[in-house]
């Protein structure tokens, strides 16, 4: 059960399972609930298939352990009927890393390592669960009491180890789940872990489609979320795998941490910028955010849906003739009349996009 804040300090969500994570309802065809248990036996059989063969697994050398971990939560997603979409690619090579990404779902945690298997950090709570608490706890998951704020340096102390053994740890900043349509601040104590432990960070950015249905916010409970997710027809889980961060000489864990949500936030739906036309006319674009349209953004990230923008079309001018000496190309722009300026105004050439952005 996802259950509600006890400490002033723990980071919580408005969301909740009714209002954020309704099932489809009408959307979900006909036989939905044959298809349904059909999906939730499979994915319950995928992950005590892994149960079962975790000793077997044991011997086998760290590389191969990591396949098995990809291959067997790629299992459990597919039985739960989840497709998989993967854009970017992770840091290649082994090494110290610190995976960070918001936070919406369980199905965050296979979703992640079936690309980039490591050590969770997840809340006590999950050590408890039937069947998925014992796996956690074979896959090295380190758990943390949320309640006392004074077990938090002793869990960044054992994640800092962890990385200066060049391992890879994964945790949800965030603190909480958010239902997708918006989220919530990354705290920056787990960064310190990547500080003291000399790792880099590689942030993701998980969306699943259609939003709702894979949401584990509030008082939802593991067997509601289980049913929903089995019962939605077409659910897709999207990992974005973004620009990895540097810990480089100087920076801060406050620093890592708006920076690693700058990031995750600015690779979401779209992203609205200002061009100025060669007329001298500013028009608003809106286009899909990535990485590099991130970086011309001028104004707040707002996930709406791309727009066409048509100018104004501007005031016909005749065009200057071409010099005896020079024949007229259609090839070459046209050179400006002799002469100054009208009072008051100044000549303006095609201007580029702002590279400024706001998160």
């Amino acid at each position: 059960m996802n259950t509600a804040a006890v400490s002033p300090w723990l980071p919580t969500a408005p969301c909740t399972p009714g209002r954020c994570a309704a099932h489809p309802g009408a959307a979900a065809p006909r036989g939905g609930t044959a298809a349904g248990v059909l999906r939730l036996t499979a994915g319950l059989a995928a992950v005590l298939l892994g149960v079962l063969l975790s000793p077997l697994a044991a011997p086998l050398p760290a590389a191969g352990r990591l396949l098995l971990v990809r291959l067997w939560c790629r299992a459990v997603l597919r039985g739960f009927g989840v497709r998989i979409r993967v854009t970017g690619r992770p840091v290649p090579g082994p090494g110290p890393l610190l995976v960070v990404a918001n936070h919406i779902s369980w199905l965050d945690i296979p979703l992640i390592a079936a690309v980039l298997p490591g050590r969770m950090l997840a809340k006590r709570e999950v050590r408890g669960w039937p069947v998925l608490g014992p796996l956690a706890a074979l896959g090295g998951t380190v758990f943390i009491d949320r309640d006392r704020i004074k077990s938090l340096p002793a869990t960044v102390g054992t994640m800092a180890a962890a990385l200066a053994a060049g391992g890879r740890v994964t945790v949800f900043p965030e603190g909480s789940t958010w239902c997708g349509r918006a989220r919530g601040a990354f705290r920056p104590a787990a960064f310190q872990a990547a500080l003291d432990g000399g790792a880099g960070i590689q942030p993701l950015r998980i969306d699943y489609r259609p939003v709702g249905p894979a949401g584990f916010v509030g008082a939802d409970t593991l067997g509601a979320s289980l049913w929903r997710i089995a019962t939605t027809p077409g659910l897709v889980a999207e990992l974005r795998v973004l620009d990895p961060l540097s810990t480089a000489p100087g920076t801060d864990r406050r620093s890592l941490a708006r920076a690693a949500e700058a990031a995750v936030a600015l690779n979401t739906t779209t992203v609205t910028t200002r061009v100025t036309t060669t007329s001298g006319t500013t028009v608003t674009v809106t286009e899909p955010a990535t990485t590099t349209a991130a970086a011309s953004a001028t104004e707040t990230v707002k996930a709406t849906a791309t727009t066409t923008v048509t100018e104004p079309a501007p005031t016909t001018v005749p065009a200057p003739r071409a010099p005896a000496d020079s024949p007229a190309s259609p090839l070459s722009p046209p050179r400006p009349a002799p002469g100054p300026p009208w009072p008051g105004t100044a000549r303006t050439g095609p201007s580029r996009p702002s590279t400024s952005a706001t998160a």
